[in-house]
């Protein structure tokens, strides 16, 4: 049973029911990333969401009030009655036009993506050049210090952030590497503002596991995260 179903059941809030999950998951030392699923919300953005088997969901309502358990357990005695009998043929028409939305959805998704990295290549060829990195601007390395600095976030995370994130920001322009064994080689820099905001929203977005952990919607797995951006 979805985190979201049992807020629609029990009237609480989801982002509450999940900081109870979450809770629970912690002092029964279960990794919490292990009931983690994604949904599309209703402007087709990723979330995520927390799926629990029955044993676990039992064990999260043993904190809620009677009427929340009752209105729960009966959700769960329809789901295993449906389970328990064969589908009909109605039932199976609707799976099956389900199943083929959902592979359409994931496949307009995959075709938006190519078209963002066609249109980043294209971006890139027309790219501006400077023979030095403008004050405004910062190159890859000096993004990854002030974000281990500011947020104790991993280069992996920054160069995701940067290169991958579908709300990346664009690349400011290329500067010529001057040193004279780089052979006339450039390299990317990034507006410092840009950047910044960037950050600020990939970290508030992102939902604090532990104290250092984090996870983001779009990124898969925990990185460390040792200081959110306030609202």
């Amino acid at each position: 049973m979805s985190s979201r179903e049992i807020a629609e059941l029990t009237g609480k809030r989801h982002d509450n029911v999940m900081a109870d999950i979450r809770s629970m998951l912690s002092e029964l030392k279960i990794d919490v990333l292990t009931f983690q699923g994604i949904y599309l919300d209703s402007m087709n953005r990723q979330q995520v969401e927390y799926l629990l088997d029955h044993e676990h969901t039992d064990c999260l309502l043993t904190g809620y009030s009677a009427a929340m358990r009752m209105a729960v357990i009966k959700r769960w005695l329809e789901l295993e009655a449906q389970a328990a009998r064969p589908m009909t043929q109605a039932e199976i028409t609707a799976a099956n036009a389900n199943h083929l939305v959902a592979v359409e959805r994931q496949q307009r998704e995959q075709q938006v993506a190519l078209e963002r990295i066609e249109r980043r290549v294209e971006d890139l060829s027309q790219t501006t050049v400077w023979g030095h990195c403008p004050q405004n601007c910062q190159s890859l390395t000096r993004i990854k210090e002030t974000m281990l600095a500011r947020h104790g976030l991993s280069g992996a995370v920054v160069d995701y952030v940067l290169k991958v994130w579908p709300n990346q920001p664009n690349p400011a322009g290329m500067v010529r590497n001057g040193h004279e064994e780089a052979l006339g080689s450039q390299y990317l820099v990034w507006s410092k503002s840009h950047v910044t905001a960037a950050f600020h929203r990939f970290v508030f977005e992102s939902t604090m596991v532990t104290a250092t952990q984090a996870t983001h919607p779009y990124f898969e797995g925990r990185f460390r995260l040792v200081q959110k951006v306030p609202q």
